[in-house]
């Protein structure tokens, strides 16, 4: 069967469609660029905010709308994990739906495909000389405003063994800049108890794969970069001196409406970096406008900022997700003032 697939969100949803893709070809069906060409169409969906939630379903009904009669539709992803009788009611003639994590369930659900498309082992699929390589999934984080827990559960890391040989795979297909993602990169491991995972790992990868010449980190937690892994990322040539530490906001009581790692503790974290590595790169992100945000809060997010010096900073302002605490706090910012702050 010929299949299209759409992806939308971030990158873990990216690494979520390649997994998917592996399962379909490893049954010999056959990807298609042509929405035409298609017997099946596939949507990787996001939920993770409400403009997200609106792009997935404008596009299944987008691609409902226009397909032939002998087209199937299936839909995938997070918003179906967690919202599936929502995208039932919005387009009720799709064909299937599926949770996250679901690749094998889809592929199996459409039986063998053509004999005459033989690939005995499945290809990675990537696309150029950067790849991203998921090293865990979930998160037990207390955030507030976050609903990633409800949609993908607890953390749960993929085996060392595992990514490394994902990580070979990937290299020998040209690979040369590995970005390592996760919802926590930096608590893996931790649900196996092991301390410092993140450090191991990356030392194992570094002798893995010596000709990836770029190792890069995203998405740590404040209070979670220890000195052996700021030491460890310092120490290895093929790490990049970079991190991407989301921090969410700079005023203590607005913090702890998030329920986020103190400034004390993110202070710490970035002095712990800094020390290890002077030249490093550091990218966070922020929220303007979460519930309550007042004038002087305001101030002190930029006013962290400013003392920081961070080398770029991404904002966004504050979407309600039901069923997170955030949405029941009350007092929201209007919108236009929270664009206000935003631009």
């Amino acid at each position: 069967m010929r299949y299209h697939l759409v992806t939308l969100g971030c990158a873990k949803n990216t690494v979520d469609s390649m997994r998917l893709e592996r399962a379909l070809r490893h049954a010999r069906h056959q990807a298609t660029a042509s929405v035409d060409e298609a017997e099946l169409l596939l949507v990787n969906t996001c939920g993770f905010i409400d403009d997200a939630k609106d792009e997935s379903l404008e596009v299944i009904a987008e691609l409902d709308a226009e397909r032939r009669p002998d087209q199937q539709l299936y839909v995938l992803g997070c918003l179906t994990q967690i919202a599936e009788q929502e995208v039932r009611r919005a387009v009720p003639a799709v064909d299937a739906t599926f949770g996250v994590e679901a690749w094998d369930a889809v592929a199996a659900s459409l039986g063998p495909g053509s004999p005459g498309f033989d690939i005995p082992q499945p290809a990675l699929l990537a696309t150029g000389p950067s790849a991203y390589l998921k090293i865990s999934d979930g998160c037990d984080r207390p955030c507030t405003f976050c609903i990633i827990p409800t949609i993908k559960g607890r953390m749960h890391s993929e085996p060392d063994d595992w990514l490394i040989a994902e990580a070979r795979a990937l290299a020998a297909s040209g690979v040369r800049e590995l970005v390592l993602v996760a919802q926590d990169s930096t608590a893996y491991g931790e649900d196996r108890a092991q301390r410092d995972g993140l450090a191991t790992l990356l030392e194992r990868l570094a002798e893995a794969v010596p000709e990836v010449r770029w190792l890069r980190l995203m998405y740590a937690y404040p209070g979670r970069v220890t000195p052996r892994l700021a030491e460890t990322m310092a120490r290895l040539p093929n790490v990049t001196p970079y991190l991407d530490m989301p921090l969410q906001h700079g005023s203590p009581s607005v913090l702890r409406r998030m329920r986020r790692p103190s400034l004390r503790v993110a202070r710490r974290s970035l002095a712990t970096l800094r020390e290890a590595m002077p030249d490093a790169a550091l990218r966070t992100t922020f929220i303007v406008g979460f519930p309550g945000e007042t004038e002087e809060e305001f101030e002190e997010l930029l006013d962290f900022v400013e003392e920081q010096r961070f080398d770029h900073v991404g904002a966004f302002t504050y979407s309600p997700q039901t069923g997170t605490p955030a949405a029941e706090l009350g007092e929201p910012v209007p919108h236009e003032l929270a664009a206000e702050r935003y631009g």
